[in-house]
């Protein structure tokens, strides 16, 4: 039974699905012959560490191993999918990670940063009114773009792996049995999910920004850079706060709107998806034992 309080996470990628044990993580892709091609390899050392027993710091190290773990997923997995003699590696692939990186700080700090800055500058409100304007558009835009991309066919696609991957979490936690025919009978929707860490950091943010008042176009802009690791930080410590303590009601209550936002994040795999997340979770545990 304490096997049972270890907490397993993953990653949907291209046609599969990546878990993550606590001393190693394995990768499961539909290859495009149909076969399942799983590939098992050592988490870094950072998990064991003592880095991951301090608040606020753990939540910095381990999301940006998770960065660097969730990347080498992303490129695997579409590497199998390229024709042969083609991949996408070295230079090309942290090019298109950083400019998607900065476009994604552009308009998800900056752009609502501005926003409530022209509220403040021009329509006299004060810096209470200013920060709320900053984090209700930073949190429209957020929703915005996660139910615009979940129309595009692909990622509809990837989006349902997120569901296998969360089903097949969410079975094992039950304690019941992998097969795609009774892990499809759970949830899509889990606690731990990277989407309940994103609206999170949006509402903690403007929690953190309002503390700071009114300050010119520069230093709002600086300070929302400057504080993204602190931000980050406070939202892993309640995303993993919230996730031990689910028996309450009351945090059942303040976790439901992260579990809402999965709706977007999540479509409901086929059995083929079920097989490739049961096969990367089955590859994690052996590799665990080893």
């Amino acid at each position: 039974m304490e096997d049972k309080l270890i907490t397993y996470g993953g990653q949907a990628v291209i046609e599969g699905v990546m878990m993550r044990g606590r001393k190693v993580y394995a990768l499961a892709v539909r290859a495009p012959d149909g076969q399942i091609v799983t590939r098992v390899a050592p988490l870094s050392g950072i998990y064991r560490s003592r880095l991951t027993r301090i608040p606020l710091l753990r939540g910095l190290v381990l999301l940006w191993d998770a960065l660097g773990l969730g990347l080498g997923a992303l490129r695997d997995a579409a590497n199998l999918q390229m024709p042969a003699g083609e991949k996408l590696e070295g230079a090309a692939l942290y090019v298109t990670f950083g400019l998607a990186l900065t476009i994604a700080v552009l308009i998800f700090v900056l752009l609502p940063a501005g926003g409530g800055w022209l509220t403040e500058r021009y329509l006299s409100w004060n810096a209470w009114w200013s920060n709320l304007i900053e984090g209700v558009l930073r949190l429209l835009l957020l929703i915005g773009y996660l139910w615009v991309v979940g129309f595009w066919p692909d990622v509809r696609r990837v989006l349902a792996y997120h569901g296998a991957e969360h089903k097949t979490i969410n079975a094992w936690e039950d304690g019941a049995e992998m097969r795609p025919a009774v892990v499809a009978r759970y949830s899509c929707q889990h606690p731990r999910c990277g989407t309940a860490f994103l609206l999170s950091v949006a509402v903690i943010a403007f929690l953190v920004f309002a503390l700071l008042g009114p300050l010119p176009v520069i230093w709002r802009m600086l300070t929302r850079l400057l504080l993204i690791p602190l931000v980050a930080g406070l939202a892993y410590e309640y995303i993993r706060w919230t996730a031990a303590h689910l028996y309450s009601p009351l945090v059942r209550l303040l976790a439901a709107p992260n579990l809402a936002l999965q709706s977007l994040t999540t479509r409901e795999p086929d059995e083929s998806m079920l097989e490739v997340a049961i096969a990367a979770f089955q590859a994690m545990r052996a590799g665990e034992e080893q």
